[in-house]
């Protein structure tokens, strides 16, 4: 298995933890954002999709640029909204991680793509 098929895995499978088996913390730390609950529900929805397109990328290669390029930009709009709040610089770095690995997968969706 490829470095980017391991992340692709390893973003959807951190993506779907955090929305499905963690969703309390998630609703908790969008209170504290001030973002209203119809909002975190399609953003949840998106990166639960954008998870799932990630994992059907790993057979269908396709897929995976515009998935992990818009799983990055929600991983950047995850970082703004920890730094609005001003918490600790280690409650952010998840997301940083996830961006970075997003944009990796994407950097090598598109080298793919090109050939």
């Amino acid at each position: 298995m490829t470095w980017p098929a391991i992340a692709q895995v390893l973003i959807a499978a951190s993506v779907l933890f955090v929305w499905i088996v963690r969703l309390e913390n998630v609703e908790r730390e969008f209170v504290e954002y001030g973002i209203p609950p119809l909002l975190r529900n399609a953003v949840g929805a998106a990166k639960i999709s954008l998870a799932t397109l990630l994992l059907a990328g790993l057979r269908y290669p396709d897929l995976t640029f515009i998935s992990a390029m818009l799983m990055a930009l929600l991983m950047l709009c995850a970082l703004i909204a920890h730094w609005r709040v001003r918490h600790a610089w280690r409650r952010s770095v998840p997301a940083l991680l996830l961006m970075l690995l997003s944009l990796g997968v994407a950097r090598s969706a598109y080298i793919g793509l090109r050939r």
